[in-house]
């Protein structure tokens, strides 16, 4: 989660000189989704995220020096520098991708759990909680409990959907609508790396079993606006101030420190990671540009049915 946060501070510190090209959506907040969620899944399991991708990929084992690339526009990038922020991928960890479009993770974790029904593999989904209004949400929970598919859908609702708050276009309870297509729902503490993890493991064995899909909805928050060119002014007084109370890092720093991880150990890896992105981020910056008469060649069709 460390990782994912500095990370992402350095994504800022980048797109605020130019150097990041198109828009950035930052994880920062929700880290403990990824990282919870990623830690139940087996090698053949694959998941689908959404244009808040780059925290999905790095907790999934992506590496950040790839990923980094990638925002730069870089050959060295996940996507060979073509795709950009908001279309990530690293298919030898099992993220098949984030997306641009508003739910489209849905539509594709379907997908790759229609085929998993066959390995014993599971598909999971993450998607905001403006994707639970998306046609995509009720066809494809829809499609999946009717199959019986391998799927877990993880709703991060981090309460809004860009600038909108989610109670001002959300008739109802979201965890209604996979209740009412009868798949197992659950509202979960999204800041919580260890609740997060309990129950995943949970939706991701029922999935494994047989059983059908899962529903997970996350409460979670984003530090951050929607992308980097919003300032965040529509949230309520001191909601972020109370919502940074709660920081899936600080809750998880002491937690490991009253199981008796010593502080210091804790401070060590914190400087690590800082010096790793160090590193990454003067690599990226010197990383060679993609040549145009290449496009299209950089990578091999996935053949075999595979996913």
């Amino acid at each position: 989660m460390f990782l994912i946060r500095t990370f992402e501070d350095r994504v800022m510190s980048l797109f605020l000189k130019s150097e990041v090209y198109g828009t950035a959506h930052l994880y920062n907040g929700q880290e403990a989704v990824a990282v919870g969620v990623a830690s139940t899944l087996d090698p053949g399991d694959r998941v689908a995220g959404t244009y808040r991708g780059h925290g999905h990929a790095l907790a999934l084992g992506a590496e950040p020096q790839a990923v980094m690339d990638e925002l730069l526009g870089r050959a060295t990038g996940t996507n060979g520098g073509r795709g950009g922020s908001m279309n990530i991928l690293s298919l030898e960890h099992g993220f098949i991708g984030s997306f641009g479009i508003v739910g489209a993770s849905i539509g594709a974790a379907t997908g790759a759990a229609l085929a998993l029904k066959r390995t014993g593999g599971v598909a999971v989904a993450c998607f905001g909680d403006g994707a639970a209004n998306q046609a995509y949400f009720h066809e494809c929970l829809n499609f999946c409990q009717v199959l019986k598919l391998p799927a877990v859908f993880v709703c991060e609702n981090n309460g809004y959907g860009e600038y909108t708050p989610t109670y001002a276009v959300t008739a109802g309870k979201i965890l209604d609508r996979p209740a009412a297509m009868g798949i197992p729902a659950e509202v979960v503490d999204g800041m919580s790396v260890w609740s997060v993890r309990e129950h995943a493991a949970r939706a991701v064995e029922h999935a494994r079993s047989g059983a059908g899909p899962y529903f997970l909805e996350m409460t979670t928050y984003r530090f951050v606006g929607h992308s980097r060119t919003d300032p965040g002014r529509y949230r309520p007084e001191n909601e972020l101030e109370r919502w940074r109370e709660r920081d899936p890092l600080k809750l998880a720093r002491a937690r490991l420190e009253e199981e008796g991880v010593p502080g210091e150990k804790l401070d060590a890896l914190e400087v690590d990671v800082g010096l790793e992105i160090d590193a990454v981020e003067q690599s990226a910056l010197a990383a060679p540009w993609p040549d145009p008469s290449q496009a299209g060649t950089e990578f091999a069709p996935i053949t075999g049915g595979s996913l």
